[in-house]
């Protein structure tokens, strides 16, 4: 397994948000990366990856595309560290990683290591707010 034994240590809180039917399911990526340790590491093309064309950051009325809003992901972006893999949910869909993702298309890769969770672990939280959630 390369990179996730010591991934969590020293990662920012954060989560991964989905569409709920009164706001987003989110789930803890800490927990996330507990769940994902053990799964095989795959390369996975970048072509592949959808979201790199869908609204992934920015989905909701308080969280907008200002210019230092996109300094703080541009920050992000260039300390993102690429030696963990991302997380991919069953359907191939990410769950984390999209700043190591974004650093690899502007780097000019064609593949990102990934792992895929067997199974879709229930949301740690449903019909939440971002800004509800403490970080």
């Amino acid at each position: 397994m390369i990179g996730l034994e010591n991934a969590g240590s020293g990662l920012r809180r954060q989560y991964h948000f989905r569409p709920s039917p009164n706001g987003f399911y989110a789930w803890d990526v800490s927990r996330l990366i507990r769940l994902s340790k053990g799964s095989p590491v795959v390369e996975v093309p970048l072509s592949e990856i959808a979201e790199l064309d869908e609204l992934w950051w920015f989905q909701t009325a308080d969280d907008r595309p200002t210019p230092r809003s996109l300094a703080q992901h541009f920050d992000l972006t260039e300390n993102a560290d690429p030696s963990f893999p991302i997380i991919l949910c069953p359907h191939g869909r990410v769950m984390d990683g999209m700043h190591r993702i974004v650093k690899a298309l502007v780097s000019g890769a064609d593949t990102i290591d990934a792992v895929r969770l067997r199974e879709m672990p229930p949301p740690d939280y449903t019909d939440v707010q971002p800004a509800d959630l403490s970080y």
